[in-house]
């Protein structure tokens, strides 16, 4: 896909209306400003892309087919997160780690990386094609500081991480809380979920704080859940 119809179809998750909670530092210059993405980052996209396809014609990355639709639903929701999560014009990037668990076809995972290069990003996927298909996106991407786990979240004993995302997963009521258990006290965990998923989210995890759900624009149905861990 070019790489100006892609800016267009993604408008709607970058303009400054949609950033409706605080960024992780609000008092980051520019965090109220709509957001445009780079040449680079647009060209990136659309590579993306096109591994995407030429992958999910042989194994099933996604359920979505029609690429206008790839970029609106995984590419829109990854960004609309990310803008929400990383404060990219904040220093404190630099050190932030994210986990992206169950992460699949890397969604939100590496349009995240994509938006804050400077991030350390695990990607957590216990199935091998789908773990392949993310390396080769990285090396393509030519992404630095990505480590792809082909391992369930539940083996990654020890570890924690700044940010814990969850995104169509299986199993959603079990894997809850095994990524809870992956957030640093004081970090963050973020659903990117269907709203009627959200009451079983914050019943099965009530001891994390949180916040005001936000639709995904264009869906009043999906919504960007987030919690903290308490310190």
């Amino acid at each position: 896909m070019e790489p100006e119809r892609i800016a267009d179809l993604l408008a709607p998750f970058l303009a400054s209306s949609t950033l409706l909670s605080e960024p992780c530092h609000s008092e980051a210059p520019g965090a109220e400003e709509s957001a445009v993405l780079t040449a680079a980052q647009l060209q990136s996209i659309s590579t993306y892309i096109d591994i995407l396809q030429r992958w999910n014609a042989r194994i099933n990355l996604t359920a979505i087919r029609d690429v206008e639709e790839i970029v609106t639903r995984h590419f829109g929701e990854s960004l609309f997160a990310a803008r929400h999560l990383v404060p990219t014009s904040s220093s404190v990037v630099k050190a932030l780690e994210v986990a992206d668990v169950g992460s699949g076809a890397g969604f939100p995972g590496i349009p995240i990386k994509l938006w804050a290069p400077e991030i350390v990003l695990t990607l957590i996927e216990s199935n091998h094609k789908r773990a392949s298909f993310l390396k080769e996106v990285t090396r393509a991407l030519t992404l630095t500081n990505v480590n792809i786990q082909t391992a369930r979240a539940e083996a990654l004993t020890g570890a924690s991480f700044d940010v814990v995302t969850l995104r169509a997963v299986e199993r959603f009521e079990s894997v809850l809380p095994v990524a809870a258990r992956l957030v640093a006290p004081g970090g963050r965990l973020a659903l990117l979920i269907g709203q009627i998923q959200l009451p079983q989210a914050q019943l099965t995890l009530p001891a994390l704080d949180w916040s005001q759900p936000i639709p995904f624009p264009t869906s009043h149905a999906r919504v960007l859940a987030t919690a903290r861990k308490p310190k």
